[in-house]
C-alpha cells in the first residue's frame, strides 16, 4: 500500500506504460490459474531494437592544418606565458616599492625619536 509504483516503460516512446503489479497468491483465483490463454497467438514480448552505435567521426589533418594548430598552440602558450610574466613582474615592482615606502617611514619615525 505505501509502496511507490513507478511505471514501466521500456522503450522511450513517450507512452507511459501503468506500472507492472506482480501477481501474488491472493491475486490469482484457483480456477483462473489453471486455465491456459484461450488465444492462439503467441504471447512473447515484442523484441527491442537495438539502439544505434554512435560512431565519433575521425579528424583528419592536412600537412597545413597541423602547422596551423602548432602555430595556434605555441601562439597561445606565448601569449599566457607573456601575462603570467607580466603579472609576476607587477607584484614585484609593488612589492619593492612597498619596501621602500616602510624604509622611509621607518628612518623619518626614528629620527623624531632622537631629538
Amino acid at each position: 500500500m505505501l509502496r511507490p509504483h513507478v511505471p514501466v516503460n521500456p522503450l522511450p516512446t513517450g507512452i507511459v506504460t501503468p506500472p507492472a503489479h506482480p501477481a501474488t497468491a491472493t491475486d490469482v483465483e484457483p480456477h483462473q490459474a489453471a486455465q491456459p490463454a484461450s488465444c492462439q497467438h503467441d504471447h512473447a514480448p515484442a523484441p527491442v531494437p537495438a539502439a544505434p552505435r554512435f560512431q565519433a567521426p575521425a579528424v583528419r589533418l592536412t600537412p597545413t592544418g597541423l602547422v596551423t594548430v602548432v602555430a595556434g598552440g605555441a601562439g597561445l602558450v606565448l601569449i599566457v606565458g607573456t601575462v603570467l610574466v607580466s603579472l609576476l613582474l607587477a607584484v614585484a615592482i609593488s612589492a619593492v616599492s612597498v619596501a621602500v615606502c616602510a624604509v622611509v617611514l621607518r628612518s623619518l619615525l626614528n629620527g623624531q625619536h632622537n631629538r
